[in-house]
């Protein structure tokens, strides 16, 4: 009898469920990271146009090679989309795939009036949203890397019509991501968060402070966007170029 065989015999699956739950973690942390890296990068509109075009460049690799690769931003688009596709993949081996588990999670949501059990709720339903939400986004990121920066961006947020898809999705990212990092954190005990109440309850406080924030941020944002893209209407699909002397060389 093989060791695959006792195992099953003896009910247990192995060192896959583990194995799994690391990977899940780790992608998840992985996205949740990106997720507040490309928030601040985009928020650099707030700072002016010249800012956002010169964020816009540097991941392009203007400055370093004197031009722009926009595939740089879709090679980086695509690792973005294969984190998710496996976060995403190994995250549904754990969602309800009935009504009647459904109905059963929500019983005992109703029963036991549990704040964590009611996060995972909010969790699995902003993943679900963000498996088109984030889909499209991404998708048009990846076949169009270089139309992004102060105009391009602003006229797909406006002229494109885009704005709805980008409100939803950042409600969505922000709720998905924030209760994502804070379960990682009790799931494995950082900032002693496993075993101490106090603890749990400090980071249950930080992360509804820090979406809070980053959906303000996200708010302020994408109005700055669709107030640019507003003026703009009538010249979309100009680029823009910048006005610093120093930046001067290519405009998006």
């Amino acid at each position: 009898m093989t060791a695959s065989m006792t195992r099953r015999r003896a009910g247990t699956a192995g060192p896959w469920p583990a194995r799994l739950d690391l990977l899940q973690a780790g992608t998840g942390l992985a996205l949740g990271l990106f997720m507040w890296g490309h928030m601040l990068f985009v928020a650099s509109i707030l700072l002016g146009k010249d800012a956002m075009w010169a964020v816009t460049k540097f991941f392009e690799g203007y400055f370093f090679f004197g031009r722009s690769y926009p595939a740089i931003v879709a090679t980086l688009v695509a690792v973005v989309i294969g984190l998710l596709v496996v976060h995403a993949g190994i995250a549904m081996r754990r969602m309800p795939s009935s009504l009647r588990q459904w109905r059963a999670f929500r019983e005992h949501a109703a029963v036991f009036r549990h704040r964590d059990t009611r996060l995972w709720g909010w969790q699995v339903a902003t993943g679900f949203a963000l498996f088109f939400l984030a889909s499209v986004h991404l998708y048009a990121m990846l076949t169009h890397p270089a139309e992004i920066g102060p105009y391009a961006s602003s006229d797909r947020v406006w002229t494109g019509r885009m704005w709805p898809l980008y409100l939803a999705l950042l409600f969505a990212v922000e709720v998905h991501g924030g209760i994502g990092l804070y379960r990682l954190a009790v799931k494995w005990g950082w900032f002693g968060a496993a075993g101490s109440a106090d603890a749990r309850r400090r980071l249950q406080r930080f992360k509804t402070g820090l979406t809070a924030a980053l959906l303000a941020l996200g708010l302020a944002t994408l109005a700055a966007y669709a107030v640019i893209g507003y003026q703009h209407r009538d010249r979309a699909g100009e680029r823009y170029v910048p006005e610093a002397a120093w930046l001067r060389g290519g405009g998006s």
